[in-house]
């Protein structure tokens, strides 16, 4: 028979791997186990269990559905912030580019100024 733990003291959120979360719910899943035995196995609350259970179905279904692997929520997050970083970066780029473009406009134009006959100094006409 299992000892029984009394937590008495506030804690700290637990953080829990992939890995062990994904061992918990296979756990669950095996015949003859229940959410409340591996829950209380771990020291974890049995509603949270179902949450990852549900999670791992609900990604699976969205997988098959659409034909196409699971990609984990940080690695998204990851590529939304580059997505947002580069479109910074062409912004930046294009304000560049229309800047110069004005440049070039304006060296042309005196360009064409400068080659312009000069009038005679003296005002004989």
């Amino acid at each position: 028979m299992e000892a029984i733990q009394v937590v008495t003291e506030v804690q700290r959120r637990r953080r829990f791997s992939v890995e062990q979360k994904i061992r918990c719910v296979q756990e669950s899943n095996l015949p003859g186990m229940t959410v409340s035995y591996i829950a209380r196995k771990y020291g974890i609350s049995p509603s949270l269990l179902f949450h990852w259970r549900n999670r791992m179905v609900e990604g699976g279904k969205k997988a098959v559905a659409v034909d196409d692997e699971v990609v984990a929520s940080a690695e998204v997050k990851e590529l939304k912030r580059r997505i947002r970083e580069l479109e910074r970066v062409l912004g930046k780029k294009t304000l560049e580019n229309e800047i110069l473009k004005d440049a070039v406009d304006l060296a042309r134009q005196k360009k064409l100024i400068s080659q312009l006959p000069s009038l005679p100094e003296d005002d004989t006409l």
